[in-house]
């Protein structure tokens, strides 16, 4: 359980620092196989991402619905 736990918070923290960067390209891919690709103005809170959509429409993401991360140098 420990070890599961600790996984968890290694993920959480080098998803934040990849986060930060905003010269990265990040792609989410869910459990449910879609593909999102974030805004650079994106953040972590708790354990969801927050991004805004090109329409300024606040998207949260649960971590736990996540698969895949996809970076990108732009």
């Amino acid at each position: 359980m420990a070890k599961t736990k600790n996984k968890k918070s290694n993920f959480r923290d080098l998803l934040r620092k990849y986060l930060d960067i905003k010269g990265l390209d990040i792609i989410i891919v869910t459990e449910d196989g879609r593909e999102i690709e974030l805004n650079k103005n994106r953040l972590l809170v708790d354990d969801e991402i927050v991004t805004f959509d090109k329409k300024n429409e606040e998207k949260r993401i649960p971590l736990s619905q996540i698969r895949s991360v996809d970076m990108y140098a732009a």
